[in-house]
């Protein structure tokens, strides 16, 4: 459900209450925020907020593909019966680089979770966010919560917001690129490795850029007619590499769903959302594109 405030106390009257009652009923209760609307709950629950896990969506849902995985996820599927979720991971802060894969992340919750018992409450700032994010949660959610009650809403079509950001990449200004096959896996890390030391990125997040090339680009080999085209380059603030193959992703939630114990592979997009900043896509016919984004 989405929940429409403007202000503080609309925030909390739509919020607390609805936590307070998981409580009552036993259920495990995760509050997913941005950190201040977070200081705020926590205030307003008083000694109840020991009994709810407190989570700050700035940090942990910085990179959107990482929220289902990394949050949702793994809140629910650690606990038995029914949960409940306040998760706000659109705020106004948030750039327009990464709006795309927010929304994209609110209309795959839809489709997450399956026949899991669970209850979900989306808040989103009326007087903070524009008109087509406010639209888009008319598209994600199929009940709307606001000062006025609770309605339907007439515009659910999750399936729409999934295609309606699968957009073409703007091209890099400028950008080495490297192509490689099965012989030359470990070359395009050695590429990866020397590209963003170039480009200034702290050591430790150098090693997360090569771990996240060297799975793109196995899944490439893999699954992507065996070769494919690796790029970094840094852009306003960012190291940024970007894989090309000619593999069609058909599975909308693949990156975004952990993998089951004993799964053998299904880990590799995973794991690059838990150490990128952001991850885009744009898949079309016979060609997937992957973009990466590590703050420099």
């Amino acid at each position: 459900m989405g929940l429409l405030y403007s202000g503080d106390t609309e925030y909390l009257t739509g919020t607390v209450p609805y936590i307070l009652e998981g409580l009552k009923l036993d259920e495990p209760v995760a509050v997913a925020v941005p950190g201040r609307n977070l200081t705020l709950i926590e205030a307003a629950l008083g000694d109840s907020a020991a009994d709810v896990e407190l989570i700050d969506m700035t940090e942990a849902g910085r990179n959107p593909g990482r929220i289902l995985p990394g949050v949702l996820l793994a809140f629910a599927d650690n606990r038995p019966g029914p949960v409940r979720i306040v998760g706000e991971p659109i705020w106004a802060g948030r750039s327009a680089v990464e709006y795309p894969a927010c929304a994209q992340h609110e209309a795959l919750i839809n489709f997450a979770f399956g026949d899991r018992e669970l209850r979900m409450l989306c808040p989103y700032d009326r007087t903070g966010l524009e008109d087509d994010v406010l639209a888009d949660v008319e598209r994600t959610h199929p009940t709307l919560s606001g000062a006025d009650g609770d309605r339907p809403s007439a515009e659910y079509a999750p399936d729409s917001v999934v295609e309606k950001y699968n957009l073409p990449l703007p091209e890099p200004r400028a950008a080495e690129e490297f192509r490689f096959d099965l012989g030359r896996l470990s070359a395009v890390r050695h590429f990866a490795q020397e590209r963003a030391e170039e480009c200034g990125l702290a050591p430790e997040r150098v090693e997360d850029l090569v771990l996240a090339v060297a799975e793109l680009s196995a899944n490439s080999v893999l699954h992507g007619a065996g070769h494919g085209v690796v790029r970094v380059w840094r852009e306003e603030g960012h190291v940024l590499c970007e894989v090309v193959d000619e593999g069609t992703l058909s599975d909308p939630l693949a990156g975004r769903r952990p993998a089951s114990p004993g799964q053998i592979g299904g880990r590799g997009l995973v794991l690059v959302n838990q150490v990128a900043d952001l991850v885009r896509q744009y898949l079309r016919p016979g060609a997937t594109v992957t973009r990466v984004f590590f703050r420099a």
